[in-house]
């Protein structure tokens, strides 16, 4: 078995996921299933918001905070090798986004993302839960039990080395803000 899932992951094949139920205190995870991992250049239509895997950029982005939004595609990417992203509502109190950081493991992201449908999303490959406050004690959670990359394609790949261009290098046309990682 062990042979076959290492087989798979070489060659491409979707990594298998957990059919269990969202441990206790977490039935608003919110699972999706056989998302595909293909590479692609240019930008994507996710149909979640955030994405919560899909086709996405072939780099990916150094792991840590930043204080801009950041080029979903790469964030995919990241997702596929077991990261944890933390997006917030940019208008969300510092103190707040503060503590977010401090809840952010060493394979996690921490950005804004405009147009948030709640205040904190926490997303993993192929699983999301929303909150309503930095202070929700699901996030941690959440965080310990799909953090080690348990759902992810490529779980023991990381996100060191990745690109800190919070565009993924792609020119967006504006001016993007401090976009320094902070880790």
């Amino acid at each position: 078995m062990v042979a076959a899932i290492a087989v798979g992951l070489a060659v491409g094949v979707p990594a298998l996921t957990r059919d269990d139920p969202a441990p206790s205190g977490l039935g608003a995870v919110v699972a999706y299933e056989d998302l595909p991992t293909t590479h692609v250049d240019g930008d994507q239509d996710y149909p979640q918001s955030p994405a919560v895997g899909g086709p996405h950029a072939n780099a990916w982005l150094e792991c840590g905070r930043y204080d801009v939004p950041l080029r979903e595609e790469n964030v995919v990417h990241d997702l596929e090798h077991g990261t944890v992203w933390i997006a917030y509502d940019p208008d969300l109190a510092a103190d707040d986004v503060d503590r977010l950081a401090e809840l952010l493991p060493d394979n996690g992201i921490l950005a804004p993302y405009p147009d948030l449908a709640a205040p904190v999303v926490v997303t993993v490959w192929e699983r999301q839960l929303a909150l309503e406050s930095a202070d929700d004690a699901r996030l941690s959670e959440f965080i310990a039990a799909y953090g080690a990359g348990e759902t992810a394609p490529e779980p023991f790949a990381s996100c060191a080395g990745g690109l800190t261009d919070p565009q993924g290098g792609v020119d967006s046309g504006s001016d993007s803000g401090s976009g320094e990682v902070q880790v």
